[in-house]
């Protein structure tokens, strides 16, 4: 059932606790090629930030005890990013990132899987595969 909103709900924005947030943080901009858009510091040390590749967008912020143990961080959760995903992985391969060919799904969409050093899966698909 579809029912109208005026609320206008224009994206949605994961935020990601992170065990290292400079280290998450380079990962996401040096290998997948996002740019810092957002940052938060304290005492001058990075504790959030805004990520952002096109349209696509993540948060990612420095995990602390109150956000609870890491081990399991991210189950249950993938982040699909809607791609070429030829293109996305010439340009993870030419950032020095070793990765296994995408895979085609049954219902025809090409998908290019990878998980970060917290365990966050991440799938760069494309809904017109190329065969």
């Amino acid at each position: 059932m579809k029912t109208k909103s005026g609320a206008g709900l224009r994206e949605v924005v994961p935020l990601m606790y992170v065990e290292n947030l400079d280290t998450s943080a380079q990962y996401y901009c040096d290998v997948l090629g996002f740019e810092i858009a957002q940052k938060w510091e304290s005492d001058g040390k990075l504790a959030w930030c805004r990520l952002e590749h096109g349209q696509a967008a993540i948060m990612l912020q420095q995990a602390e005890a109150e956000d609870g143990p890491a081990e399991g961080r991210g189950r249950g959760l993938t982040l699909s990013f809607i791609c070429d995903v030829d293109t996305v992985r010439a340009d993870l391969i030419a950032r020095g990132l070793s990765v296994g060919p995408p895979e085609v799904t049954f219902f025809g969409w090409k998908q290019q899987y990878l998980r970060d050093s917290d365990g966050y899966v991440l799938c760069f698909e494309s809904p017109n595969a190329r065969k």
